[in-house]
């Protein structure tokens, strides 16, 4: 069973690599981009049968160490 973990900063915190992206952007001629966030994409290969369970262990993962629940979100998504 695979997991993906979708990291992002929450809504009101500064994002200064989205910034830096959304000025190289505009600086190739993509003009209609007016803003960028950019977060981690974590996918984990999981030795488990039960989706329910591997997700509320990937959930402790995230919690404890793949994120900074302080000023980030996080989605879990079990493929």
């Amino acid at each position: 069973m695979k997991a993906r973990v979708t990291i992002m900063l929450k809504d009101g915190v500064l994002d200064p690599q989205g910034e830096a992206i959304r000025h190289a952007l505009g600086g190739l001629g993509h003009r209609g981009v007016s803003g960028v966030r950019q977060g981690k994409l974590i996918e984990l290969d999981l030795d488990a049968t039960d989706a329910a369970a591997a997700k509320a262990e990937v959930e402790r993962m995230c919690e404890g160490l793949l994120a900074n629940t302080v000023i980030e979100k996080y989605a879990v998504e079990i493929v």
